[in-house]
């Protein structure tokens, strides 16, 4: 009764702890970030739907020798819509 077990020690170098990277659970996080942003960013036919009517009205009908000088208000005023939602056109 009166005998204790006795406990072997453990060396400090073992119970250091184990420093480990996750490259995977980095790219899973990036990789789901990026999904968020693609499914919020809105799809090109549909944004900027008046101005891109107004553009193709004014190219379409317009009596002009070039339609694209007389039309360049309506134009530039379609891209910085489009621009606005992060598109290049």
């Amino acid at each position: 009764m009166g005998s204790q077990a006795s406990v072997p020690a453990i060396p400090s170098s073992a119970a250091a702890p184990v420093s480990v990277a996750q490259p995977a659970v980095a790219d899973a996080a990036a990789a789901a970030a990026a999904a968020a942003a693609a499914a919020s960013k809105p799809k090109p036919c549909c944004v900027c739907k008046e101005e891109k009517a107004k553009r193709d009205e004014c190219m379409l009908f317009s009596t002009a020798a070039d339609p694209q000088k007389d039309c360049l208000s309506t134009i530039d005023q379609y891209k910085n819509c489009m621009a606005g939602f992060g598109f290049k056109v």
